[in-house]
């Protein structure tokens, strides 16, 4: 069996996600591939220490070009902040590496571009990261779409919510500061896993008319001051869609601060004939709406079945973030590998590219508080 080469450069919270995730391929049934994690690239030294626990790992090390020199490594995963995303992504494929990209593809839609456009100029296999929808009741959401069982589709409803910016003296970070995460703030941050799905279902919105809140200005700095605090905590996106010729609302919501939440993702989608919604606050949860006469609701409990690729646990138990994290990896390799087979894949270049005009449109939304026309051809200025 074949076995594929792992380097990550970045090797905080996702990259430790990702080696643990590789750490237990073996938990995946009949999988077409072997993955090894070979070499890690990370600035601080506790960061890298932690990776003296895998065995496969041969190289730690603070210069990521040590790390694309190796020329046994196929692909690199990168974790980094957004404004680093064009260069170091650019810097991989021209390496002569394949690339597993963190959202949101780049700091802006310039960006995006450009890494797009060098990923097909070198023929590099690039994929774009975003786990959620690879969770049993996505996949059941999509499976239902995809029926007919709903009729016409009359509206959808996506988002992403955290609340961990309740805590307004949480020091700062790089997420919090425009230089970093970029002008489109808490959109480049969640707006790819919001998005993730209904792009997939060619659902691309055509208009947009953006709210977008900065309700906190100042964090401290983790010395004693404060900093300023200048991204958009909250981004809610009245969107349209066309679906089968019929125009359509679809209400994208990417918050920071939204009081009872955590991490919840959720989709819902309404139809003449029924309807269907998923959240990951009840992540066995899948509801389906029928129109029998009376009107109703129904939940379905939801176990491992419905996974993309089938793993060693059984059924009846329910996943987590670490395992849609690893199902979202299996999709890259199998798709890499020409495996795929028609199961859910990664965020594709183009589809990275899509969300950045979407954003695009909505800071131009929220400036001109103006309905925006967004046209996926147009160049940035």
């Amino acid at each position: 069996m074949k076995t594929i080469n792992i380097g990550i450069i970045g090797g905080g919270l996702m990259g430790r996600e990702a080696a643990s995730a590789f750490g237990r391929w073996f938990a995946l049934n009949d999988f077409p591939a072997k993955v090894e994690l070979k070499a890690v690239c990370d600035l601080n030294e506790q960061v890298l220490a932690w990776y003296k626990n895998i065995s496969s790992v041969d190289l730690l090390t603070a210069d990521y070009k040590e790390l694309l020199a190796r020329e046994d490594i196929d692909v690199v995963y990168v974790a980094l902040p957004h404004n680093l995303h064009k260069d170091f992504y650019i810097e991989v494929l021209e390496a002569g590496k394949d690339l597993l990209a963190e959202k949101p593809f780049g700091i802006d839609l310039e960006a995006a571009l450009a890494i797009r456009d060098k990923a097909e100029e070198l023929g590099r296999f690039v994929r774009c990261s975003s786990e959620m929808p690879f969770l049993p009741g996505p996949q059941r959401v999509i499976e239902e779409v995809k029926s007919g069982r709903l009729g016409e589709i009359i509206e959808v409803k996506a988002g992403f919510l955290h609340s961990s910016d309740l805590d307004f003296n949480k020091p700062i970070n790089w997420k919090r500061q425009v230089k970093y995460c970029g002008e489109i703030g808490v959109m480049g941050d969640l707006g790819m896993h919001v998005l993730h799905v209904p792009l997939r279902l060619g659902w691309k919105p055509e208009t947009v008319y953006a709210n977008l809140q900065k309700i906190v200005h100042e964090r401290p700095d983790g010395k004693g001051g404060m900093a300023v605090c200048d991204t958009w905590n909250n981004a809610t996106l009245n969107t349209q869609v066309t679906i089968d010729g019929k125009h359509v609302p679809m209400l994208l919501e990417m918050k920071r601060i939204a009081p009872g939440e955590t991490n919840t993702w959720y989709i819902e989608i309404f139809g003449t004939k029924g309807g269907v919604k998923y959240s990951t606050k009840d992540t066995k949860a899948l509801w389906t709406f029928k129109i029998d006469g009376d009107q109703y609701w129904q939940r379905t409990d939801l176990g491992f079945k419905g996974v993309p690729f089938p793993v060693i646990t059984g059924g009846i138990f329910e996943p987590g973030f670490a395992d849609c994290f690893m199902q979202m990896l299996a999709g890259y390799v199998a798709e890499r590998e020409g495996a795929l087979n028609g199961r859910f894949g990664c965020v594709t270049p183009d589809e990275a590219v899509e969300s950045h005009y979407v954003f695009a449109a909505a800071l131009e939304s929220f400036a001109n508080t103006s309905v925006e026309k967004i046209n996926y051809q147009q160049q940035p200025a």
